[in-house]
């Protein structure tokens, strides 16, 4: 089979002044500066004691509303479980039922949900319920000042926790994810952390060497002829059938084996993506990439500074998470 483009494979023409440095150009100095400071950027928005106490508390409660009134089970998946979500994340259950009766279980769980809003005694406060009507079927509501999204049967949502369970890997979210706007799922970037890690694993040494990496892979990507797959980057001229190209510098051993990904189901992650909102992705990519390059090339007594500065908005959405007054620069 014959090479999807031209060129070098994985470049986008005219674009390398644009681009972030390479990983190897950062000093073993400035890695260690910037990735001791990036730990009280992970302080404000990795999970606590007590954003884990208060979702087993809701989800412990949903459950019990649910199979109570309708004798179903309800299981939480997504990041809850991972222990990936943000603090103002929202919570994904799933109910079991007849796979028959699919829309009505749906509308029997906001019934459910509608009649505990107009309790006042009701244990704790839900709002807004509401039924979308979507190829998923969900009910979104809100409790404890906290979204809950319920779907039906989703076994696959199941399935992905186990995998990436068993995969795992942790994830830093942007602006570019919501697959109801047209942008990236939260499936889909977990696998694409997940692919960053099969790839470069012996060389990733903290989460800031994991999300440089991140971005300066896909800022270099060739999103027009090549998709992407925990195998390697696969031809597009070659779908259905999976063709994987590996990039001629990877070299290392995989951290997923063959077998440990064989009897995974193909699943195109990308089709949330509208092709305008692609475009948008690919110019944050590199635009990412090369901020944060230059951040890493600053002088080693400017790193900790200029990645508090670089990471200012997480830090001020998420301060009272971390408990601490970040001194922003200027």
């Amino acid at each position: 089979m014959g090479s999807c483009g031209n060129g070098n494979r994985f470049e986008m023409e005219n674009d390398w002044e644009f681009w972030g440095p390479d990983p190897s150009e950062v000093t073993e100095d400035c890695w260690a500066v910037a990735e001791e400071a990036i730990k009280e950027v992970v302080n404000c928005v990795h999970p606590t004691l007590d954003t884990e106490e208060k979702r087993k508390d809701v989800i412990d409660y949903v459950q019990r509303l649910i199979r109570c009134s309708l004798g179903c089970e309800v299981f939480p998946y997504g990041s809850v479980p991972l222990k990936t979500y943000l603090p103002d994340g929202d919570i994904d259950l799933t109910v079991f039922g007849s796979a028959i009766i699919e829309d009505t279980l749906a509308r029997d769980v906001l019934a459910v949900l509608q009649e505990e809003e107009l309790k006042e005694n009701a244990e704790y406060d839900v709002k807004d319920p509401q039924f979308i009507d979507a190829e998923v079927k969900l009910v979104k509501c809100i409790v404890q000042n906290t979204v809950i999204d319920i779907s039906i049967n989703q076994l696959g949502g199941l399935c992905t926790l186990c995998f990436l369970e068993q995969a795992w890997c942790a994830i830093m979210k942007s602006r570019l994810l919501g697959a109801h706007h047209g942008l990236i799922s939260t499936y889909a970037l977990e696998t694409l952390v997940l692919f960053i890690f099969q790839l470069f694993h012996s060389s990733l040494n903290g989460p800031l060497a994991v999300l440089y990496r991140f971005l300066d892979f896909l800022q270099k990507f060739d999103w027009d002829n090549y998709c992407i797959s925990l195998n390697g980057p696969v031809c597009k001229s070659s779908l259905p059938e999976i063709f994987v190209e590996m990039p001629d510098y990877i070299s290392n051993e995989l951290l997923l084996s063959e077998e440990f990904l064989r009897n995974r189901k193909n699943n195109n992650l990308g089709r949330s993506v509208s092709r305008g909102n692609l475009y948008r992705i690919q110019r944050a990519f590199k635009y990412g990439a090369r901020k944060l390059g230059d951040v890493l090339l600053s002088p080693s007594d400017k790193v900790a500074d200029k990645i508090k500065k670089f990471f200012a908005n997480t830090i001020e959405r998420h301060r009272l998470n971390c408990g601490l007054i970040y001194n922003i620069p200027a």
